[in-house]
């Protein structure tokens, strides 16, 4: 239940780090993928995901291994995209405010959750 108080700008842009995510996954998850175009598809990720507001940088890695291990016990030269394959990071930034939020593979599961953020405030040490 809400607070009724207007949400911060930092929260604001942990919703844009969601939003992001969000259009990753779900825009390119069954995309045909094999190790030879691998690299071409997260080039076109992080491309895709930086035109969107607030975007400062995306940095999708695919997991070869896990990818070479699907290819190997599967019948075709491809594999359908999961997050299993991939650890993206996405830094959204509004001013001298900035959010970093990472998807990696935690306990078998694709976890995307906010790791930092900078609300812009100096720390002077009192």
């Amino acid at each position: 239940m809400s607070d009724g108080r207007p949400p911060s700008e930092a929260e604001e842009l942990c919703f844009e780090a969601g939003i992001k995510f969000g259009t990753l996954y779900h825009q390119f998850a069954g995309t045909p993928v094999a190790l030879e175009s691998a690299r071409e598809l997260a080039t076109a990720m992080e491309s895709a995901i930086e035109n969107q507001p607030y975007c400062e940088s995306v940095t999708v890695d695919v997991r070869e291994a896990e990818l070479e291990a699907a290819l190997a016990a599967g019948a075709a030269d491809y594999v359908e995209l999961t997050g299993r394959f991939l650890e993206v990071e996405i830094v959204v930034a509004d001013g001298d405010r900035e959010v970093l939020a990472r998807m990696e593979m935690d306990d078998g599961y694709p976890l995307m959750r906010v790791v930092s953020v900078d609300d812009g405030t100096v720390d002077d040490g009192r």
